[in-house]
């Protein structure tokens, strides 16, 4: 893993890495909005009281098609939103 934040001084500069990755995986940040924004695969980790921007009961953006959504279940239960991401990603990569 390679650590660019030392590098990262504005949105073009964050746009431009986003640009280069396969998929972002992130919270409830600019981040999560920019990679949307960009059309970049992402997948946005979100709370049990996440932002109104994400609605609710949904794996889906409709701001952001190419968004997934993965909501813990129970709040302050990270380990099941990892557990589902690590899946997803698994399925996504095709290994076990």
């Amino acid at each position: 893993m390679l650590d660019l934040s030392d590098s990262l001084t504005d949105f073009a500069d964050t746009a431009a890495v986003i640009a280069q990755l396969d998929l972002v995986i992130t919270v409830c940040t600019s981040v999560s909005h920019l990679a949307g924004a960009l059309g970049a695969p992402v997948w946005v980790l979100l709370s049990t009281s996440a932002d109104w921007r994400w609605l609710l009961d949904r794996e889906d953006s409709p701001w952001y098609p190419s968004a997934r959504l993965f909501r813990q279940e129970k709040p302050d239960d990270w380990s099941g939103v990892a557990r589902r991401a690590r899946e997803a990603l698994q399925d996504m990569i095709g290994s076990p």
